[in-house]
C-alpha cells in the first residue's frame, strides 16, 4: 500500500483505537459507574513534592520505568477521577509494569509549581500529567501534560489509551 494512502486510511480510525492497537494498551471494559466510591484523594496535602518526585525518580531510573508525575490537588473532581482510573486492576496492572507514579499536590496552585517549571511545563489546568523520562531528566510528552483535565468526561479506554501512549 503506498504511504500516502496508508496515511488516509490511518487518519479515519479514532486515535483510542489506533493506541489500543498498536500497544499494550489495557482493555478497559469498566465504566465511571465502576470507580471507587468515594472517590479516592491522591494527594498527600502535607508532603514535600520535590522529595517525593526526588525519590520516584530514584525507583522509576533503578526499574527502568517511567516516572508519571501526576500534579493536582484533592479538590480537583478529574484528579479524582484519573486516581479512581488508576486503581481499576486492569490499569493498575499496566501502569505498576512502566510507570513510577507520584501524586504532587499542588495546592490552589500555590505550592510545588517549580516541578511543573522544572520540565517548562504551564499548569492551567489538573490534573497536570507529567511524563518524564527519568535516565534523561525530560518531559516525553511536552505540550500534553494537561490532557486529562477534563478525565471526568473521559471513559476509563481513553484514559487507559493515553496512558499507553507514551509507554
Amino acid at each position: 500500500m503506498k504511504p500516502a494512502l496508508a496515511a488516509l486510511l490511518l487518519l479515519a480510525i479514532p486515535a483510542s483505537i489506533v493506541v489500543a492497537a498498536t500497544s499494550s494498551a489495557p482493555q478497559v471494559s469498566a465504566t465511571m459507574a465502576d470507580l471507587a466510591q468515594p472517590l479516592p484523594l491522591p494527594y498527600d496535602t502535607t508532603a514535600d513534592g520535590a522529595a517525593q518526585v526526588a525519590a520516584a525518580k530514584a525507583r522509576a531510573r533503578a526499574s527502568h520505568k517511567l516516572l508519571l508525575i501526576d500534579l493536582g490537588g484533592n479538590w480537583c473532581p478529574d484528579c479524582r477521577v484519573l486516581a479512581g482510573v488508576v486503581a481499576l486492576p486492569g490499569v493498575k496492572a499496566f501502569v505498576d509494569r512502566h510507570y513510577e507514579v507520584v501524586a504532587v499536590d499542588i495546592g490552589r496552585r500555590d505550592k510545588n509549581l517549580g516541578i511543573a517549571e522544572h520540565y517548562g511545563a504551564d499548569i492551567k489546568g489538573v490534573p497536570a500529567v507529567l511524563i518524564v523520562d527519568p535516565q534523561t531528566d525530560r518531559l516525553k510528552n511536552e505540550g500534553h501534560y494537561a490532557a486529562l483535565s477534563d478525565a471526568r468526561h473521559m471513559t476509563p479506554q481513553a484514559l487507559a489509551d493515553w496512558l499507553a501512549s507514551w509507554v
